[in-house]
């Protein structure tokens, strides 16, 4: 076995792991109910909501690509502009989106729409939200699986199953508290984890930052704004505003995995005041990530790497292992894996709340008693996190088979902004369309699929992924509106 880091820093790493797990499953105390389990109790503080939200939507994928954007040559702060997107369409979720889970006792995003459209149009949206994140994180699983590989020297889908067996046991355990506080406890150290490495990096440079500055000015590193009208421009300012507002609704607005969230905070108003501050903090976060890749650029232009790097993804991981003094790694190798267990728990945890009250429950002809209904939910729990670990095992041999795309990060991207459109169409319809039913909003949705699908197979050199959830997302909602002239339901409002 070849081990690439020292005892310390293995050690550091394996604590880590072993505290997460038992810090989870103790947090998150007795769930007595399904409100305890997967709502936390509706107790949770905003703060710990916000430090959620975002340590939800930073992934490995995240933490370890994004300053291989800025990296690149001709890499620069462009990703920024995306951010830009997503602090608008938070708002306008809190504005048009977030009073719909809050008219009623609800678990699951979805039952909105079993009371506004009917059963129907709640299951298909709350199964592909199903399908979708256990794919994505199937993929994040791999992905941070690749590390912890290079890493220990173990076989990869051996790392796969620790990393996924760890984060099934505090999520089974400790519900949807334990998701939030370790989530929170996650945050701090990958935040940690990048400023340690950005200040190594300075420190290493011939001239500390007087080096980084000149790199960064020489190679037009610091430019923002492209104002180019290109469709295929994936980080143009048209596509951060425009692509970035509507996969920020549709990630924010219309998925189970950040509603669930809002379901556990004290108030709308809470839930409110996290998820707007929460886009500020996302937009900082990826600045600093993307200066994390212009110092890598600098270091490695004074010191060349022996082979050059295939892929930009593998610069930062390559540099934490080479680089970083012992106890520095090991914590920052630690920030890699807290960046994919918070993903990973929440996506859990979602998905057994959507299977649970969208599924379950409609099809369960006896009332459950409390304490049965927590231990089927952490049934399911587990069920899907065998799931995540199955994706990740098939990603490996599809990858190395060439039948799929290696870009992680392209086709984790590409799954959320296809699905989660569709679904923020219906939700659309469900918040601004009072005469569209059920049959026009299942056809929007269909119609929306087979479009959002042929773009992406016929158009995706012409089309970027950030344009996916508002073509998604305006093809259901028009599909839905016209549909309802000529396909009048007899049951508006509702009907099965």
């Amino acid at each position: 076995m070849n081990i690439a880091i020292g005892t310390t820093d293995l050690f550091i790493l394996g604590l880590y792991l072993i505290g997460v797990v038992l810090f989870g499953s103790w947090v998150g105390g007795r769930q007595k109910n399904l409100s305890d389990y997967l709502l936390g109790g509706k107790t949770l503080p905003w703060w710990a909501i916000l430090g959620s939200i975002v340590a939800t939507e930073t992934s490995t994928v995240t933490f370890l690509s994004v300053p291989g954007i800025a990296y690149e040559p001709g890499g620069n702060l462009q990703f920024l502009q995306l951010a830009i997107g997503f602090i608008v369409g938070r708002f306008l979720v809190i504005a048009f989106l977030l009073p719909l889970y809050y008219r009623g006792e609800i678990y699951s995003a979805y039952e909105i729409l079993k009371d506004r459209f009917g059963g129907t149009t709640e299951q298909v949206s709350s199964l592909a939200f199903i399908l979708m994140r256990t794919l994505a994180d199937g993929l994040r699983l791999y992905l941070t699986a690749l590390v912890l590989e290079k890493v220990v020297g173990i076989p990869l889908s051996t790392c796969i199953i620790l990393i996924g067996v760890g984060t099934i046991v505090y999520t089974c355990m400790g519900g949807m508290k334990s998701v939030v506080w370790n989530d929170c406890l996650q945050f701090v150290i990958y935040i940690a984890g990048a400023i340690f490495a950005f200040a190594v990096i300075i420190d290493k440079l011939p001239n500390g930052w007087t080096d980084f500055q000149q790199f960064a000015e020489t190679h037009h590193k610091m430019s923002m704004f492209d104002f180019s009208w290109d469709l295929s421009n994936k980080y143009s300012f048209w596509a951060g505003l425009v692509g970035g507002l509507f996969l920020s609704m549709a990630t924010h607005g219309a998925d189970q995995l950040m509603i669930q969230r809002y379901l556990g905070a004290r108030s709308q108003r809470d839930a409110a005041k996290a998820l707007g501050i929460s886009g500020f903090v996302v937009f900082a976060q990826f600045a600093l990530f993307l200066l994390l890749g212009i110092a890598l650029a600098a270091f490695y232009t004074s010191f060349p790497p022996e082979t050059a790097f295939a892929k930009s993804d593998e610069v930062f991981a390559t540099f934490i292992i080479d680089n970083l003094p012992v106890g520095i790694k090991g914590i920052t190798l630690a920030a890699v894996f807290a960046a994919a267990m918070s993903t990973l728990s929440s996506s859990l945890s979602s998905t057994t709340s959507a299977l649970v009250n969208d599924f379950y429950l409609p099809l369960t002809a006896t009332k459950k008693q409390p304490a049965e209904l927590v231990k089927t939910s952490r049934y399911f729990t587990a069920l899907f996190g065998i799931a995540q670990i199955s994706v990740g095992i098939a990603a490996n041999k599809l990858i190395s088979d060439s039948l799929i795309s290696a870009s992680v990060v392209g086709n984790v991207f590409t799954i959320a902004a296809i699905s989660t459109g569709l679904i923020l169409g219906i939700f659309f319809l469900a918040a601004f369309s009072k005469r569209a039913s059920q049959v026009p909003a299942l056809l929007g949705f269909l119609i929306g699929l087979a479009t959002v699908l042929y773009v992406f197979f016929e158009m995706q050199d012409q089309v970027a992924w950030p344009w996916y959830s508002l073509i998604g997302a305006t093809t259901v909602f028009l599909v839905g509106i016209f549909g309802s002239i000529f396909l009048p339901d007899k049951k508006q409002n509702g009907g099965e």
